[in-house]
């Protein structure tokens, strides 16, 4: 087989695929339509944890899976974070989203600038990364929800976990930015970028 068809980049390339099929059932016309859409983007977040752990497990690391699947990760929530703003158009809202999806742009510009000029980055993996992304996604999966759960406000509670993964996009960004600092300034020293941020 050939190794950019293995399970994990399979799995990652399923969740690309959800993208549209998440679209489509966000705006079906039926009652069930918000349980349905919150059901596909949650798979799809389990994917995104199951393909890096099976990739790890069976030591399937691939380039083709690294250079896939943070741009899977990227376009299923940014997708998600539009079709949110669709349905909410609220200030708070728009401002949320336009850091999130505005950092991740930035961030990648940088990487590319990076790789361009010659500088090796050290790969770390960062505790702020996991934290970011465990808020993002629980905060959108219930913001597509909406309705309350069990006597819980799941909507509010989404907003409040929304504007912390935005906390956290910033803390992130700016630890990010100053790893890269000495090279953006023109120094000799190799920035140490994290990853996971």
């Amino acid at each position: 087989m050939n190794p950019i068809y293995n399970l994990p980049n399979l799995l990652t390339l399923l969740r690309i695929v959800l993208i549209p099929v998440f679209i489509v059932v966000f705006y079906l016309p039926v009652s069930w339509a918000r349980e349905a859409a919150t059901a596909v983007f949650v798979l799809a977040a389990v994917t995104d944890w199951l393909d890096g752990y099976l990739a790890r497990r069976m030591q399937l690391v691939s380039e083709f899976g690294a250079f896939l699947d943070p741009v899977a990760d990227k376009l299923m929530v940014a997708t998600a974070l539009v079709l949110l703003l669709q349905a909410d158009p609220r200030m708070l809202i728009a401002l949320a989203v336009a850091v999130i999806i505005g950092r991740e742009i930035a961030i990648s510009a940088l990487r590319e600038w990076m790789a361009e000029v010659g500088s090796r980055t050290r790969v770390a993996v960062s505790e702020i990364g996991k934290f970011k992304t465990a808020a993002q996604m629980a905060a959108i999966s219930l913001l597509i929800y909406r309705d309350d759960l069990w006597g819980m406000p799941v909507y509010t509670v989404g907003l409040v976990l929304l504007f912390v993964a935005v906390a956290l996009t910033l803390w992130s960004m700016t630890l990010y930015l100053k790893a890269a600092w000495p090279t953006l300034r023109g120094g000799d020293d190799a920035a140490r970028l994290p990853q996971d941020l």
